[in-house]
């Protein structure tokens, strides 16, 4: 029997919970991982009690011809890291030294709370464009495995 790697067990459950978004850009999924135990998950959307993008219309950010990686302001969308973060401090866990598996690399403002929240490891799927995330995580001394290659 095959079993899957503990790398690709997270990153599986990061994508299934990315099956939650209700983005209408991109879905992505997060999964923070303390000693092998799920202590969150998030995925991108609105907040809670907020109408989703396809109920308001469309992607403002579409409409615009924002370029992916940029003017992340305009989204109405908390992104899957930034939930993960939240879901933890609503229910009081502590993620200091936690494990984030995400199916995407974080934008450079999930970059700087992924930093803040004591994140020491940062696992994704797929890149993102967001160069200066990957300099900052570079200068906190956080490197970004991406499972993907």
């Amino acid at each position: 029997m095959e079993r899957p790697s503990w790398d690709e067990y997270f990153m599986g459950i990061a994508k299934l919970t990315s099956e939650r978004s209700t983005c209408l850009r991109r879905q992505v999924g997060a999964v923070i991982v303390q000693d092998k135990q799920i202590v969150a998950t998030g995925y991108n959307g609105a907040p809670k009690g907020i109408a989703h993008c396809d109920e308001k219309g469309g992607c403002l950010r579409e409409k615009l011809g924002v370029p992916s990686g940029e003017r992340q302001e305009l989204c109405r969308a908390l992104h899957a890291e930034q939930n993960a973060i939240v879901q933890a401090a609503t229910s009081g866990q502590s993620i200091e030294g936690a494990t984030i598996y995400i199916t995407h690399q974080p934008c450079v403002i999930c970059a700087k709370m992924i930093i803040n929240a004591g994140i020491r490891k940062i696992i994704v799927n797929e890149g993102y464009p967001d160069k200066l995330a990957v300099e900052i995580l570079d200068e906190a001394g956080l490197k970004i495995v991406n499972m993907g290659h």
